[in-house]
């Protein structure tokens, strides 16, 4: 129990912080996620359906995301041709030139971690590997 407590704590005082950082871009964390997954994706467009899988979120989130990122600007809702009754969000110019932004500030940031060295961070991420491939968020 002590460690799951401390890890959802951790998230929360992490959420909060990135949050507070990309406040000044008009995103919150999960905004910049699901625009940062854009820019990876070979067209700029995805399903929403792929992004919450992604995402690992609920489709009402993707939804509630995307609307907000569509009336920043940063997205566009479009039919998918390959799906008749399914939509893509596709980031915009304009989306490309707020992610970039919001990265150089939350790299400066160091994403709200700055107490830990590289070593630490990839211990970190070492330890949560495990967990993660368990339940199917990646495979290496």
């Amino acid at each position: 129990m002590a460690a799951v407590t401390s890890i959802m704590r951790a998230h929360q005082i992490l959420l909060s912080q990135l949050d507070t950082l990309l406040k000044p871009h008009d995103l919150t964390f999960a905004r910049y996620e699901a625009l940062v997954l854009l820019t990876f994706s070979k067209t700029g467009a995805l399903p929403l359906s792929k992004i919450g899988e992604r995402l690992m979120v609920h489709p009402t989130s993707v939804t509630n995301t995307v609307s907000r990122l569509e009336r920043a600007g940063l997205v566009r809702r479009m039919p998918n041709p390959r799906d008749g009754r399914g939509v893509l969000a596709e980031i915009t110019e304009r989306g490309r030139e707020t992610v970039h932004r919001a990265t150089a500030d939350l790299m400066a940031a160091d994403f709200a971690m700055p107490m830990y060295d590289e070593a630490r961070l990839e211990q970190m991420f070492d330890l949560f590997r495990t967990l993660r491939v368990a339940a199917g968020d990646f495979q290496y």
